[in-house]
């Protein structure tokens, strides 16, 4: 039998008939009591069951109504959060076993099997991508709130009372019988107010509740659509932002906020126009479950996790990884004012001081497989919980720029070790892990003896240290961090000067050349955040564009912070300077560096920001009529980097350097005209309208893209 819209196969006519149901949109089985449309039987089965509780509950004593609805399933935000967390026994006299959120699930549940789990293998990847689906389509957002404990400023027996004070359908207002006694927090508000801070607390967060899952229906996700997300999560972003491990991936054992996010991110990668809405519609869904319940949250611990919380850190990170770079200038909004919540979060469960998995427990290569297969889910549990906190500080680099802000950590302090290689990350089974680590360093250095060692005269840096791509994101946003420190003229206390840190990129430049192990798409992302991060030691960027637009009265909505032009910067004089022609030969660098990255990884997270450096400055250039510029034919970007004001600094390293006399006398101004025969002849005109399409290509997956192309157009106007 054969889908009449996609032509896919099936066995059964039921399997047929459920899957062209996800084409259509139809939801044959309805609710007798609310009248509201289901798209399989058993999501209808389990929301009736929402209204057999209720009713029970109207029964139910004072003192037993707190327990008999502490099982039932969630049925608004409570439930993505709830049914996601595995609960740790409450003390150890109990004993009970910790639970994933699918057992939790069936537990509550008097369905049969074949409806709780039914046969989709055929249809998914990720199988249990149904069960999330009708967990949230059988959300009803027409009751209650299901506020957790420590949300409202009350006693936990107040919480609980309040739960039971608003019904949202009848808008009965029902008082507890001890309202007055139960402490100063409700004794202090006047007579009557206290029901009516509680009932307008929990209409406001119930009517918040239904905007959301509103907002799900409208978009008419489907299982499909969710298991098509995660699995261009694994193939098309983990591959350029290594945080999670497809391998050791259990759908099960994850929170469902980790699970949105990282759906909304796979939602990007898809081709439907309405994917966005779709991906974006999940971002808010997941955010206001964190937003509201992290508490919970930060209590889960998976089966090899070293502590709790990494989860819930992942989910933050993914979270705003998405949201930084979206098109929503809300939802970037949003993500830049909790993106350092992540090492908070991280900080209180005890995430640093985690020591790295010890070499000593890898098990013999003649193990059973088992003892190597445990090892393996127990050291890439470590390694996840390691490059989750190396995640947020290259998101700390991005969002600080984006937002115009100083990051929110010191990046020369982390005191993490360098993550593993690629090749035992990636290993696909136990047994390929191990052969892998037989090579790995025993005693990996952390980030904080890197950086010392890059700014240290007595110790230099070590030259048999072998850095994965991962690794290099992170020295080189802890290189951009202090390179925006000491962007202006103003030294800041503590932070190295311009011409250490060129010096300190010219060595990571040599690592980055040095490193034959890495693949050419990695090699070329890398060197492409090190052109950034060099052309912003120049000029920062993100303050040129602000510059420009101010100047012009463009608004911009890209780089955050103040929008007032730079006092005493002459766009033409410094488009003469070397600072400039430096800067545009980065900036030429960066944009044939896109051009060459292979379909699949031209969308790693930096590539939006680092494009629109390279654009501005291009625009700095065309306005003040330099459109055309004849190149050197070979840059010697050893020079280029290591030139500086104070020639001291940098003497060991032009000692060391091939100095090109061409890039000399381009960067010096001595080139003939600029106009001359040598090198390549580009027009920067030419050179804008392609970077054009470029953002256009990107646009479907970071829409902030959208944005700077808009920006770029008017620029291109003033330049005609």
């Amino acid at each position: 039998m054969e889908c009449r819209y996609c032509r896919k196969t099936f066995s059964k006519g039921e399997h047929l008939r459920r899957h062209e149901r996800c084409h259509t949109g139809s939801r044959p089985f309805v609710c007798a009591d609310c009248k509201r449309p289901f798209a399989r039987q058993d999501a209808l089965i389990r929301h009736e069951r929402l209204h057999t509780r209720k009713e029970g509950a109207e029964y139910a004593s004072p003192a037993s109504s707190a327990a008999t609805q502490a099982p039932a399933v969630p049925t608004s935000m409570s439930q993505i959060v709830n049914t996601g967390v595995r609960r740790t026994a409450p003390s150890a006299e109990v004993g009970t076993p910790e639970q994933t959120w699918m057992e939790q699930q069936s537990m509550n549940s008097d369905v049969p099997d074949m409806l709780q789990a039914p046969d989709i293998g055929s249809d998914l990847i990720w199988p249990d991508s149904e069960t999330l689906f009708q967990t949230i389509m059988s959300m009803d957002s027409t009751n209650q709130w299901q506020m957790p404990l420590g949300t409202l400023p009350f006693l936990p027996g107040v919480q609980q009372a309040g739960s039971d004070i608003c019904d949202s359908q009848s808008n009965n207002f029902k008082s507890p019988d001890s309202f007055d006694d139960r402490g100063p927090a409700i004794s202090a508000i006047p007579s009557g107010g206290s029901h009516r801070a509680v009932h307008d607390v929990s209409k406001m967060v119930s009517n918040l509740s239904s905007s959301v899952t509103a907002a799900i229906e409208a978009t008419s996700i489907t299982s499909v659509f969710l298991d098509e997300c995660l699995h261009m999560f694994f193939v098309r972003f983990i591959p350029t932002f290594p945080v999670l491990h497809r391998a050791t991936f259990v759908f099960r054992e994850s929170t469902q906020p980790l699970l949105l996010n990282a759906m909304a991110i796979g939602s990007l990668y898809l081709g439907p126009k309405d994917s966005i809405a779709k991906g974006e519609a999940l971002w808010r869904l997941a955010h206001i479950a964190v937003a509201t319940n992290w508490e919970t949250l930060i209590t889960h611990r998976g089966p090899y996790d070293s502590c709790k919380g990494v989860q819930l850190v992942l989910t933050a990170l993914l979270g705003q990884v998405y949201g930084a770079l979206s098109k929503n200038r809300d939802v970037r909004t949003t993500s830049q004012a909790f993106h350092a919540i992540g090492f908070f979060w991280a900080r209180h469960c005890g995430m640093f001081d985690n020591p790295p998995y010890p070499t000593t427990n890898l098990p013999p290569l003649n193990a059973p497989e088992a003892t190597i297969d445990q090892e393996w889910r127990i050291w890439t549990a470590r390694e996840i919980q390691q490059r989750a906190l190396l995640g947020h500080y290259v998101l700390d680099g991005l969002t600080a720029r984006m937002s115009g802000r100083p990051t929110s950590v010191r990046h020369a302090a982390n005191s993490l070790n360098i993550p593993s290689g690629e090749a035992a990350f990636e290993a696909s089974t136990g047994v390929a892990w191990l052969n892998c680590m037989r090579s790995e360093n025993p005693n990996p250095p952390t980030f904080r003896s890197i950086f010392s060692s890059l700014f240290s005269l007595q110790s230099p840096p070590p030259t048999t240290l072998t850095f994965s791509a991962f690794s290099f994101r992170v020295i080189l946003e802890g290189l951009q961090s202090l390179v925006s420190d000491c962007a202006d003229d103003h030294a800041t206390v503590g932070v190295p000067a311009k011409p250490e840190v060129r010096n300190a990129l010219l060595q990571v430049y040599t690592w980055i050349t040095a490193s034959t192990h890495l693949p050419s798409a990695d090699t070329l992302e890398i060197l492409l955040q090190w052109h950034t991060t060099c052309l912003n030691a120049c000029i920062d960027s993100s303050l040129l564009c602000r510059h420009i637009c101010a100047r012009y009265s463009i608004p911009q909505h890209v780089w955050g912070g103040s929008q007032a032009a730079i006092p005493g910067l002459d766009l033409v004089k410094w488009a003469n300077s070397e600072d400039s022609r430096t800067a545009l030969l980065h900036a030429i660098a960066i944009q044939e560096m896109v051009e060459q990255l292979p379909r699949g990884r031209a969308h790693v997270i930096h590539i939006p920001s680092c494009l629109f450096s390279a654009a501005t400055i291009f625009s700095v250039f065309a306005l003040a009529g330099i459109a055309q510029v004849n190149l050197p034919s070979v840059v010697d970007w050893k020079y280029l980097v290591s030139r500086a004001d104070d020639a001291s600094v940098a003497m060991t390293a032009l000692a060391e350097a091939s100095v090109s006399s061409e890039t000399k006398r381009f960067v010096m101004g001595e080139h003939p005209s600029m106009f001359g025969v040598g090198g390549a002849t580009r027009n920067l005109m030419y050179e804008l309208n392609s970077m054009q399409k470029l953002f256009r290509c990107l646009t479907s997956q970071w829409g902030i893209s959208i944005d700077m192309e808009v920006v770029m157009d008017q620029w291109i106007a003033l330049c005609h």
